[in-house]
């Protein structure tokens, strides 16, 4: 995972390479308060998928698993799946209104525009950090 901020157009940067995620450093880390947003690449390049290709099968429910910069596992469940297109406004990906822990994940999707060197929607996987009550 590679840290990213802004690009010169104010949208999240993503990086160059397909097989990396990008968490964008300017807001919280995965397992902290808020949400924490990480974009990863979709297609394919010289043959080889890029890392979030397969993001659209996941559905609510399931789990994802971030590990720290010390190794430590931080699990988060998906609550909903949404899809935007180019051009709509997704910058709900960085808020949240319940002071709790939030992963969301952001790929592309649609079909290849190639006079915009894009693809046409933008997948955005919201998830919550997972709580475990004892005694249940």
């Amino acid at each position: 995972m590679v840290p990213v901020g802004l690009t010169s157009d104010n949208a999240m940067d993503i990086g160059q390479d397909i097989t990396k995620t990008a968490w964008y450093k300017f807001g919280p880390k995965p397992g902290e308060k808020g949400s924490a947003v990480i974009a990863g690449h979709y297609g394919w390049l010289n043959e080889q998928g890029a890392i979030f290709n397969n993001l659209h099968t996941l559905q609510p429910g399931d789990g994802i698993t971030v590990y720290d910069e010390k190794g430590q596992a931080v699990n988060f469940v998906v609550r909903e799946i949404r899809k935007y297109d180019l051009n709509s406004d997704a910058s709900d990906v960085f808020k949240d209104t319940d002071q709790k822990a939030h992963l969301n994940l952001i790929t592309c999707g649609g079909l290849w525009d190639y006079f915009h060197q894009t693809y046409s929607d933008r997948l955005i996987v919201f998830t919550d950090l997972e709580t475990w009550i004892h005694g249940n």
